[in-house]
């Protein structure tokens, strides 16, 4: 029986001209686990607790699937570096979407 997390995902990001994002494929990896999770932060975000422990959610975190309403992309970032302007990523390795709290 398939979990309901909670993601409530706005996609703010994919609204704006594609310079200032890149549409990217998951980069899945092995055996992910759970170390740590933060319940008072997680249940401010309004994500089910016990279904942030199952596998269909760890998978989520991990990178391996898109959440329910995510939609993977990496963010650019602009800046003067190097002794010149440049378009970089942000750091991170993905974004699925803003979550939208209660």
């Amino acid at each position: 029986m398939k979990k309901t997390i909670g993601w409530h995902f706005d996609n703010s990001y994919v609204q704006l001209p594609s310079i200032f994002y890149s549409d990217i494929s998951l980069n899945p990896v092995r055996s992910p686990k759970l170390i740590l999770l933060n319940e008072s932060v997680a249940a401010s975000l309004g994500l089910d607790i016990q279904a942030l422990k199952s596998e269909e959610a760890l998978a989520d975190l991990a990178g391996n699937t898109i959440p329910e309403g995510g939609e993977p992309i990496a963010q650019a970032y602009a800046g003067h570096q190097f002794g010149h302007f440049n378009m970089l990523g942000d750091g991170r390795a993905l974004l699925y979407g803003e979550q939208i709290t209660p």
